[in-house]
């Protein structure tokens, strides 16, 4: 299965008002948005233009919408060129798909229980479900998270695998709600900030789900993590002083960025998308066993206090020298 969650962006940083926390005990799934793509795609049978996108899907949008145009839908245009390509796509999401994530609401309130009792005075996030651009399955913003039906459903092929990937969604963007403005600098550069904050958030989500994130990925990762740390090693040290404008395809520093995440579809040959994500919830578990008191240790991973130190005692090859 690909891994269909995007590197935290600037999104989290959106001048905006975040919408009130949920109660765990009635938090539900809010559909509006996609509601009405759905009624302007039967309107206009699945070919709606970037002039009715606008006016019927994106003006009367919701603070998720807002929070996914930015990076994610783009602007009207981009986001009726990808329904014009892939009109199947978007048709099974409201036909199939759609139905059954609003039928999850149990999978998100067992959830956000969960984080009631891991982290009592973090307010939960609500949970917007929109229909995007094809090119992330979520996101998160100041107090929400938001959901991208059509790249969901894409990976889904049956309504279990569908559940699944949902609840893992639930799970993952809500630590990205907590985890705030991020100094990548402080945290090592663009690719280590990246790995420890996304490794976090997978970490954090394997804990409350009971369930690995990727089970394909980490299969696949797990015999050969000793070379997937020296090549990490590598990448990272070739990023350390770069900036996001860095990032220019063809370049070393989007080489080294581009092979562990933000690759979702365009991953290295014979690697899974996103192999950044496992790596960071490696390093967290190493270094999360070597704590004595676990609560204090999971609030650190949403602070990011010591990266340096995360980093050292969460490195494989100290580690497996150990043993």
């Amino acid at each position: 299965m690909k891994t269909l969650i995007a590197v935290i962006s600037p999104i989290m940083l959106m001048a905006q008002s975040a919408p009130p926390a949920l109660d765990p005990l009635t938090a539900s799934i809010e559909t509006a948005d996609v509601d009405r793509f759905a009624a302007l795609s039967r309107k206009t049978d699945g070919r709606p233009t970037a002039e009715q996108l606008q006016r019927s899907y994106l003006d009367p949008g919701s603070y998720g919408v807002r929070v996914f145009t930015a990076d994610r839908i783009i602007n009207a245009q981009h986001l009726a060129e990808a329904v014009a390509q892939r009109p199947d796509q978007y048709a099974k999401a409201i036909s199939t798909c759609l139905p059954i994530v609003k039928d999850t609401t149990a999978e998100l309130r067992a959830t956000y229980l969960a984080f009631q009792g891991l982290f009592p005075d973090r307010p939960l996030p609500r949970l917007y479900l929109v229909m995007g651009a094809g090119n992330s399955g979520g996101t998160a913003g100041p107090g929400a998270q938001v959901l991208g039906l059509e790249t969901l459903c894409e990976n889904a092929d049956t309504p279990d695998k569908l559940r699944e990937i949902v609840r893992g969604f639930y799970a993952h963007e809500t630590v990205h709600t907590w985890q705030g403005d991020p100094d990548m600098a402080k945290l090592g550069g663009i690719l280590a900030g990246s790995v420890l904050i996304e490794g976090a958030a997978d970490f954090i989500a394997t804990l409350v789900t009971g369930r690995q994130m990727d089970p394909a990925r980490a299969a696949w990762a797990t015999p050969r993590e000793a070379e997937l740390w020296r090549q990490l090693e590598i990448d990272m040290a070739t990023t350390r002083n770069a900036k996001w404008s860095d990032l220019k395809k063809g370049t070393p520093i989007a080489t080294s960025f581009g092979r562990w995440i933000g690759n979702y579809g365009s991953a290295p040959a014979g690697w899974p998308s996103e192999a950044g994500y496992w790596m960071g919830q490696r390093i967290w578990q190493r270094w999360y066993d070597r704590q004595p008191d676990k609560r204090a240790a999971l609030r650190e991973m949403l602070s990011l206090p010591n990266a340096a130190a995360v980093l050292e005692e969460g490195r494989f090859v100290k580690v497996s020298s150990k043993r």
